[in-house]
């Protein structure tokens, strides 16, 4: 099976990143499934339902989140119709939406999308290997899902990288999303799961973490809010991680970075190139 993940949409020009260049990838790597995490795709904050179907629409299986989950309201209440938004599994209990989605692929393979959110540094939540554990134990790889991709949405690096030695062997690819920069340490762990600690944002990379440079630049100089970031106006590029499975485990049997676009070097999956 062939999986895409993209990291966290910011603003205007993730979108735009995204809904121009995913529909020709999916076709170009004759795609499964593509997961996108969308926390920031409304100019920086949550997501709305509009934007949310945008991405669904751009050839996106599945939409996980994170701390921006409820920025927008209207996000209480829509995640609620839409089975393919996922929010961090590790919510309280009566939390609107859901932890994990089951996303049936064209050829008719299963890929369970797990999302969850650290706890080093952000809100202090439910346990999210506790919600990870019982979210793929309700649906095993191998036995009930053909793939399980992992969303790890934290800022530390360590706690992203304990996810991945955790599940190693027990999901197809986990990944972790929040600090919007790509890490180099995309590969697979022993047990056969696919790892890169971040997978960087789509979204203006002539920026701060996607947002217009100038705000947190004179903030963290003068020590004193002047006014609220706002997302970088410039062109996009599209940051992720690309895996190829083994239909027969689940597991990973390739993986490689994806860049594309201006500001990085960009790296294409050279193994569906040819």
């Amino acid at each position: 099976m062939r999986l895409l993940f993209l990291g966290d949409v910011v603003g205007r020009p993730g979108r735009i990143a995204l809904t121009e260049r995913l529909p020709q990838l999916r076709a170009r790597w004759g795609l499964d499934c593509v997961v996108v995490n969308g926390e920031n795709a409304a100019a920086g904050y949550g997501i709305t339902e509009a934007i949310c179907q945008e991405i669904l629409d751009a050839g996106a299986d599945a939409v996980t989140l994170g701390n921006h989950s409820w920025d927008q309201r209207e996000a209480l209440v829509f995640i609620e119709r839409q089975p393919r938004l996922v929010r961090p599994a590790n919510y309280p209990p009566g939390t609107p939406g859901r932890g994990a989605a089951m996303v049936e692929t064209d050829k008719g393979q299963r890929v369970l999308v797990v999302n969850a959110m650290g706890r080093v540094e952000m809100e202090p939540l439910d346990c999210p290997f506790r919600a990870v554990e019982e979210a793929i134990g309700q649906a095993p790889l191998r036995e009930v899902v053909d793939a399980i991709v992992l969303d790890i949405h934290a800022e530390a690096t360590s706690e992203k990288q304990a996810f991945g030695w955790n599940f190693d062997g027990r999901v197809s690819l986990t990944v972790g999303t929040h600090t919007h920069v790509p890490t180099a340490d995309t590969r697979i762990l022993p047990g056969g799961s696919a790892f890169q600690t971040d997978a960087g944002m789509c979204g203006d990379y002539h920026s701060v973490i996607g947002f217009d440079r100038h705000e947190p630049v004179r903030r963290l100089i003068q020590k004193t809010p002047l006014q609220r970031w706002e997302a970088a106006s410039g062109k996009g590029t599209l940051c992720g991680v690309a895996v190829e499975t083994d239909d027969r485990t689940g597991l990973a049997i390739k993986v490689s970075p994806v860049r594309i676009g201006p500001g990085l070097v960009e790296h294409w999956p050279a193994f569906w190139e040819a």
